[in-house]
């Protein structure tokens, strides 16, 4: 049986704790939100709950499809084991259709859907606000080999092809993501969460924003977009 140990980490949405087994971590779901890179803080009451469920979820779905996740065992609505990754310091977006940062760096309103899905790299520091860059930077700052960086992007591809037309069937359109990936015994595998927090999920018909920019944005509705997302995949109490 994995049993607690030592808080490793607390990051803006979660917190990291060793077990009696070196391979197996637990992460716990804090209802603590942030935007603009910690700038804005404030608190979405049961997102951790919703962050925790539904990325387990989401991740099951995945390993189904063969793409291999660091998810376990969820052991309470916030807690779950998952395998022990040594996180590459990469965040990647796969961007649908223009929103956010993008609509502000090509000049394209936010709506309006690319001839393909793009692919963004950014690199993983707080410090420097996880600064955009290209695959160019990450090989020659030794942050990834060739060989991760192609595993890094078919996998993230095929992972917004399966979740795409996951959320189709429940009337969500994928705007945009950010997953990120572990080195985990030799093998790139899928890290991290898929939840309001890290998507961009649009109602199909109404395109209402069902995610965190609604509290990027003082939009209002926060926890009842989260809820409803919940609802959505058939989670919902």
């Amino acid at each position: 049986m994995v049993e607690q140990g030592k808080q490793l980490y607390e990051g803006k949405a979660k917190k990291v704790f060793a077990t009696n087994e070196e391979d197996k971590l637990i992460v716990d779901y804090k209802d603590d939100a942030t935007a603009f890179n910690g700038l804005k803080k404030g608190t979405i009451v049961g997102k951790g709950v919703v962050n925790n469920k539904m990325s387990n979820y989401l991740m099951k779905m995945l390993e189904e499809h063969g793409v291999e996740t660091h998810y376990i065992e969820e052991i309470s609505d916030r807690r779950t084991v998952v395998k022990n990754v040594q996180i590459v310091p990469l965040e990647v977006i796969m961007r649908n259709v223009v929103a956010g940062s993008l609509s502000k760096r090509t000049g394209h309103p936010e709506g309006d859907v690319p001839k393909m899905p793009i692919l963004e790299l950014y690199y993983k520091s707080d410090e420097l606000g996880d600064p955009m860059i290209n695959e160019d930077h990450a090989l020659a700052f030794g942050w990834a080999t060739r060989e991760e960086l192609d595993t890094i992007a078919a996998t993230a591809r095929k992972v917004n092809e399966i979740l795409k037309k996951f959320f189709a069937t429940v009337g969500v359109d994928l705007i945009d993501f950010k997953i990120e990936f572990g080195r985990y015994k030799g093998r790139i595998i899928l890290a991290d969460e898929i939840s309001p927090d890290t998507c961009r999920f649009w109602d199909s018909k109404t395109k209402e924003k069902l995610d965190k920019d609604r509290f990027r944005r003082d939009m209002g509705g926060v926890e009842g977009a989260y809820h409803e997302m919940m609802r959505r995949i058939g989670l919902a109490e």
